[in-house]
């Protein structure tokens, strides 16, 4: 899902947060790496360079605050670290497949749980509105 920083801008001052400088490179880092999957440590490192008096606290608040505002969905991939990817509410959920040597994290998009989504929905009239589901193993450059 394409981002633009224009809307991402727009929703934040609808909020009343203002579109501090710390905050506009932040999510300039993430339009960039759109398909990575970011964790705070990662974010640091890449701000840092260009905007140096940065801290990583500043980081950290920042994610919180736009996982809450949900522009960003926080995960958590069984590495100790939290990683961040944009909200895609208008879309079914991707799955993960997560690298154990190199924790590369690689997104598959084919959903095959549609059928087991409706036959929940119909033996136990569970309304599913969304899943997550990881596999775990070693990707082709650490087989």
């Amino acid at each position: 899902m394409k981002q633009s920083l224009e809307v991402i801008c727009k929703k934040l001052q609808g909020k009343d947060y203002k579109l501090t400088p710390q905050r506009k490179i932040i999510l300039k880092v993430f339009l960039e790496n759109e398909q990575d999957h970011l964790s705070a440590e990662d974010i640091y490192q890449m701000v840092k360079h260009h905007y140096p008096e940065i801290g990583l606290a500043t980081v950290y608040r920042t994610l919180d605050l736009l996982a809450d505002m949900e522009v960003l969905q926080k995960m958590n991939f069984d590495d100790g670290k939290a990683r961040y990817e944009f909200s895609s509410h208008n879309e079914h959920h991707h799955h993960h497949l997560i690298c154990l040597r190199c924790s590369k994290v690689i997104e598959f998009n084919d959903d095959l749980l549609d059928v087991l989504e409706r036959a929940i929905s119909e033996k136990k009239n569970f309304d599913v509105i969304n899943h997550e589901l990881k596999f775990f193993g070693y990707c082709s450059e650490c087989k």
